[in-house]
């Protein structure tokens, strides 16, 4: 009895398990902001350069759905949900996405409200990104400063996937658990 009752314990604070994070990037692109743009605001075309990214479906013009798998050490996270574009002006050259993700385990999920910020620089384009992160149950475990250091890695990820795709080069959106340690750790 007293197993079970652990047991139960153990469940309830496994899925109520929350952790909120404030990721603030940014990265420069040799390319004109007008290409930098139509790349970044079209998840078709941006969902290559994410790491363990696909787009599963349009639902319309601004919300899609979509899935994330990304594995490090022994953790793997798979995530299935929607995105969902709450402002994209061109003319600024602005957006501001809203995600929201269920563990394909049922375990947890996350939500994500991303705005991004394009200027123009001497040669380039520069994105400045801030994100607010909420994660619940297994990932959420594991604190935020896990958490900060696996989204860096993958940022950083990202921003050589893009900037590669920007050029025409191939690009390849996996992240093998050795790229993503080296990240967090630095080895």
């Amino acid at each position: 009895m007293l197993f079970l009752l652990c047991t139960a314990h153990l469940i309830t604070c496994y899925k109520t398990h929350k952790m909120k994070a404030t990721i603030n990037q940014s990265f420069i692109v040799n390319e004109p902001i007008e290409k930098v743009w139509a790349s970044l605001s079209d998840p078709s075309q941006v969902v290559n350069s994410v790491p363990g990214a696909s787009l599963t479906n349009q639902i319309d013009d601004d919300n899609f759905e979509g899935a994330v798998t990304l594995k490090f050490g022994p953790i793997k996270a798979s995530y299935k949900g929607t995105i969902t574009f709450q402002e994209r002006d061109g003319e600024n050259y602005k957006m501001v996405m809203k995600g929201v993700g269920t563990d394909t385990k049922g375990k947890g999920g996350a939500d994500m409200l991303m705005t991004g910020q394009l200027s123009m620089v001497e040669g380039g384009t520069e994105i400045n990104i801030n994100m607010e992160v909420t994660v619940t149950g297994m990932l959420a475990q594991f604190g935020s400063r896990l958490i900060n250091d696996v989204s860096t890695s993958v940022f950083n990820k990202f921003v050589e996937n893009f900037k590669k795709q920007l050029a025409g080069e191939d690009v390849d959106n996996t992240m093998s658990a050795g790229s993503m340690i080296k990240g967090i750790f630095g080895k």
